[in-house]
């Protein structure tokens, strides 16, 4: 098999200190494709995991081992196939999911499990699926959690918090097909933005505190600020659906206090935020610490939108090859407009066309 390359962050560090080496591609086993990888992004949590974040629990998984390759998304073209796979062959252009453990999709090639594979649809990009699979299950599990869907979504009132990002952008998306009335939260430079994403109200938050909004709202997301949690918890109603949070304490309480006191400071969290919940919205209102993993559903629900031309989107900011990956970490920490997409080609040049940056 011939050899491939990756970007390894070689010890944690904040920038990351990366190298890009040499790997022997392996051959995929049973249940596994192999997928020369034409685009993966950084997400926020690559440039946390890469600064050594999480690393307690996720050495459990085998990701939190350094020198470490991370990444998640993955677009791409077949090269092989193991035992066991029927629904993909060699030359298929497929996008998807890399789960978060011993290796990770920032690498010019990498074995995924055929089950979290779609096949990727003519009218987008590698560069602009890769920015989607990550993001997009992670939004879905954490409307799931609170119990909104297409079926139950309509004309209900909902908060987002961190709505300029790539989950709150999503968010605004997916709810407004859906036809909920969605209030969007975001600095001054990003309020255009979400109302054109479909928005029916939009709070600057440099210019409004969330306590000026009214507690009116059927559920609510938090992508951008855990110290934020209880103050949207207050905005909302009474019978409320429930809150979601992306920017919970679970993995950092690990980290810095170790097991006994890590588990028992983030279940103190979260138990006072849930009771809070409860003695706003009421007792059947869900509280939601979403967590990543992959889930066929909601790549499933991504590949049924993109295939029907809805036009899912995240815009692209910044692409770049791997030995220019610092770059792109540096792009997401300073949270610059549009996504970071690694391009793992050899040269600055890729299919004829000269990789941007």
């Amino acid at each position: 098999m011939s050899a491939g390359r990756k970007l390894v962050c070689v010890a944690p560090s904040s920038p990351p200190q990366c190298q890009v080496i040499d790997f022997k591609v392996p051959l995929p086993s049973h249940g596994e494709v192999l997928v020369k990888v034409e685009a993966t992004s950084v997400n926020p949590i690559d440039v946390k995991r890469a600064s050594g974040y999480g690393q307690r629990l996720l050495k459990l998984k085998g990701a939190g081992r350094f020198p470490l390759t991370v990444g998640n998304d993955v677009a791409g073209v077949v090269m092989s196939t193991g035992g066991g796979v029927s629904g993909w062959k060699a030359g298929d252009r497929v996008f998807g999911l890399v789960p978060t453990g011993p290796q990770g999709a920032h690498a010019s090639h990498v074995l995924v499990k055929a089950r979290h594979l779609r096949a990727s649809p003519a009218c987008y990009s590698p560069s602009e699926l890769a920015t989607l699979p990550y993001t997009f299950t992670t939004l879905w599990l954490a409307l799931r959690g609170v119990g909104l869907s297409k079926q139950h979504a309509r004309h209900k009132q909902v908060l987002v918090h961190g709505a300029s990002g790539g989950l709150g952008q999503l968010a605004l998306q997916v709810l407004t097909l859906w036809g909920a009335r969605v209030t969007a939260v975001c600095s001054t430079a990003h309020v255009q933005t979400c109302h054109e994403l479909g928005a029916t109200t939009v709070l600057d938050r440099t210019r409004a505190s969330l306590s000026s909004l009214p507690p009116v709202f059927d559920a609510s997301f938090n992508f951008a600020n855990w110290a934020d949690d209880s103050l949207l918890i207050s905005r909302l109603k009474r019978g409320a659906l429930g809150h979601a949070t992306t920017v919970h304490p679970l993995l950092g309480s690990l980290d810095e206090l170790g097991w006994l006191g890590g588990t028992w400071h983030a279940l103190q969290a979260w138990r006072g935020m849930r009771g809070q919940l409860r003695a706003q919205a009421g007792s059947g209102a869900r509280y939601v610490w979403t967590i990543f993993q992959p889930d066929m559903q909601a790549l499933d629900a991504l590949h049924g939108w993109l295939h029907g031309n809805v036009g899912l989107h995240l815009p692209l900011g910044l692409q770049t090859d791997l030995e220019h990956a610092p770059e792109a970490f540096e792009h997401v920490a300073q949270r610059r407009a549009g996504r970071a997409v690694l391009i793992p080609v050899n040269d600055r040049r890729m299919d004829g066309a000269e990789v941007p940056r």
